[in-house]
């Protein structure tokens, strides 16, 4: 798994929290007991949960232990765990929970056709597994890092496979995946059309994400400023900037809210 620097994430933590709110809002159950919020980070996505249902005991889980601290420091009231998302679907020392929620994290996770049928049976009867996933796996600045990687100056370092990327499947292997789990399934795309102040911005945004297991690659800070200028070139050349010096990011993401 990548390393990941918490400070860097909230940077951009409006439009990270923005896709999280709107999937919390969809999940039709009022008053759920008990509710965890997978690959919770720096706790962002667990004050949404928490907001949103606030009679709930929340627990965060992170495999991270930067986030988690981070997560712990602002709010200590919760229960904080640092656990891997995969192993913890293969536990069964816990009771089931009302609500399973994962935000922007599952798709650093292996083997979805076992992970989600694993999580929806985590739930109580009538429980929810709500998740978002980016799905923009083909878009200009996850291209622009595989071609750098894969160039001549590049190619030594990240050889083939040496990079672990994130992965997220089409609309319909979800649907066809918990077809014979779940009594609902509410599955949408949205593509959020955000405006960038700067190229430097979406370099920064994919610092702190995407970029995370090239940059783990890299023994230092000289190279990693190599990496990141080249990079920054890239998406100058993919994202033209626009009359007012601003650059269009859109970026699709995936909802899954599923009922057992």
């Amino acid at each position: 798994m990548p390393t990941w620097d918490a400070d860097l994430y909230l940077r951009f933590a409006e439009e990270r929290t923005r896709p999280c709110r709107e999937l919390a809002a969809r999940v039709m159950i009022d008053a759920p007991r008990r509710v965890i919020d997978l690959g919770c980070g720096p706790g962002n996505s667990t004050q949404v949960v928490a907001e949103r249902w606030p009679a709930a005991e929340v627990i965060g889980l992170d495999n991270s232990a930067a986030m988690i601290a981070v997560a712990r420091e602002a709010q200590p009231e919760r229960t904080w765990v640092q656990a891997d998302v995969a192993e913890w679907a293969t536990s069964t020392d816990q009771p089931p929970f009302d609500i399973v929620f994962s935000n922007a994290a599952l798709q650093w996770v292996d083997d979805h056709a076992s992970l989600f049928p694993r999580l929806v049976e985590k739930l109580v009867p009538r429980g929810a597994l709500a998740v978002q996933l980016p799905s923009n796996w083909n878009a200009p600045a996850h291209q622009a890092a595989r071609d750098l990687a894969s160039s001549p100056e590049w190619r030594d370092t990240f050889p083939r496979g040496s990079v672990r990327e994130w992965h997220v499947e089409e609309p319909t292997f979800y649907c066809d995946l918990l077809a014979g789990q779940v009594s609902k399934l509410d599955l949408w795309e949205t593509e959020y059309f955000q405006v960038m102040p700067s190229a430097e911005a979406i370099v920064e945004w994919y610092r702190g994400t995407g970029l995370r297991p090239y940059l783990d690659r890299l023994s230092d800070d000289a190279r990693r400023e190599s990496f990141l200028a080249a990079y920054l070139e890239q998406i100058h050349q993919r994202y033209p900037t626009r009359r007012d010096g601003s650059v269009a990011f859109p970026f699709r993401r995936l909802f899954i809210v599923a009922y057992r």
